[in-house]
């Protein structure tokens, strides 16, 4: 029985992925100056305000010299994104900070000891996923949103005089065949920021071929299956037009709804939090799965309790599509990979300043290493082989 599946992306200016981005460039910059540094940070932008508040650690020298850095570093990853609107002004917006120490209670529970493995941040469980749909092993639906809204970005960047705002949202409706294959798109909408000027039919001229051009021959939709800004204007948007918020896109960042997501949101957060290093270990563990063969869809579920360094529990869900049997694959992933919260960053190289270009377009999909070296290492396909000969 054929279906539709419907999934939706924001692009960078989106006010929530504005936060996100900043949560992510104060992880970044703790991250340059040590590695093992303690954050989580939290977002808010408005009218021509952003707050940060949340938890940090690190040494009392580098701190210091950090905390005197946030400020530059978040404008600068403002006017990146590319607002400079009398409203939401890169250079003018208030700015305040509200980060302070990490909570010792916290700290006692996820530091290394004596006798003692650095345990999980947090309780919490994690899913990963990956399926045959596109190239990337991702959902087409979230793929493909995610791509335009990419492709749109990088249009109006390249060009000073452009009529398109950074704020804008992509939605794919998706037909499914009785195999469960994509098969072609059913409707999509594009809703994106633009000068006063502009017109519906600029819009809609301008967007189009970029449009066409991500999606796979065939299926483009014309008529009133394309929906370019419904409402018929978007002139306010960003902070300015709508509160943001970091870890309000959780849907987005992931797999569209194709797939369960647990645990909390990603961004502003170190790998230390299980919620985001092992959601990512998740989704290498399923995108190798998948990449060498043994199935053509895959779930992978891991949970922590606080404190504890071993997982709680491991899952994988084949969904009838596996070439090996579900239990032995489970043995077989202990064997490839230390799940614990160190062992899981010192595979995947996640103490490094890195995270920024995760704030918008997705977390999963991408090119490893498209941002610069030991980016997206969790997109990387390098334990097919590990993986093939632990089941054997």
């Amino acid at each position: 029985m054929s279906y539709l599946f419907t999934s939706e992306s924001v692009s960078e200016g989106h006010p929530d992925k504005v936060c996100d981005r900043v949560s992510d460039t104060v992880l970044d910059l703790f991250l340059k100056y040590e590695p093992e540094a303690r954050v989580a940070c939290e977002t808010l932008a408005t009218t021509n305000r952003v707050v940060l508040a949340g938890e940090v650690r690190a040494s009392d020298v580098k701190l210091e010299q950090i905390m005197a850095e946030i400020e530059p570093a978040v404008r600068a990853a403002v006017s990146d994104i590319g607002y400079a609107q009398e409203s939401f002004h890169h250079a003018n917006f208030e700015f305040q900070n509200y980060l302070h120490e990490q909570s010792s209670d916290i700290a006692m529970g996820v530091d290394s000891g004596d006798n003692k493995d650095e345990g999980a941040g947090d309780q919490g469980l994690m899913f990963g996923y990956a399926c045959d749909e596109t190239d990337v092993l991702m959902p087409a639906a979230i793929h493909y949103s995610h791509q335009i809204l990419k492709d749109l970005a990088a249009l109006r960047k390249a060009d000073p005089d452009s009529i398109l705002g950074p704020d804008s949202k992509s939605q794919i409706s998706l037909v499914y065949n009785d195999q469960g294959l994509p098969t072609g798109a059913h409707k999509i909408v594009l809703s994106t920021q633009h000068n006063a000027d502009a017109t519906q039919w600029d819009i809609r001229n301008l967007v189009t071929p970029v449009i066409a051009n991500v999606l796979p021959d065939g299926w483009m939709v014309e008529g009133e299956d394309l929906l370019v800004n419904p409402t018929g204007q978007f002139v306010i948007g960003g902070p300015d037009g709508d509160a943001g918020l970091t870890g309000r896109k959780i849907i987005v960042d992931t797999y569209g709804g194709a797939a369960p997501h647990g645990g909390g949101a990603f961004s502003g957060k170190d790998p230390t939090k299980v919620d985001r290093s092992a959601a990512y270990a998740s989704r290498y563990l399923a995108k190798n799965i998948v990449a060498a063969g043994l199935a053509s869809r895959c779930t992978i579920q891991i949970a922590y309790a606080i404190g504890v360094a071993e997982p709680v529990s491991l899952y994988a869900n084949l969904h009838g599509t596996g070439k090996v049997d579900d239990v032995r694959l489970q043995e077989a992933l202990r064997d490839c990979m230390d799940l614990t919260p160190r062992g899981i960053r010192q595979h995947l190289g996640m103490n490094a300043p890195i995270y920024s270009p995760t704030s918008a377009y997705g977390h999963f999909g991408r090119m490893a290493g498209e941002a610069g070296q030991g980016s997206f290492s969790w997109e990387e396909t390098n334990l097919v082989d590990t993986l093939i000969s632990a089941i054997r």
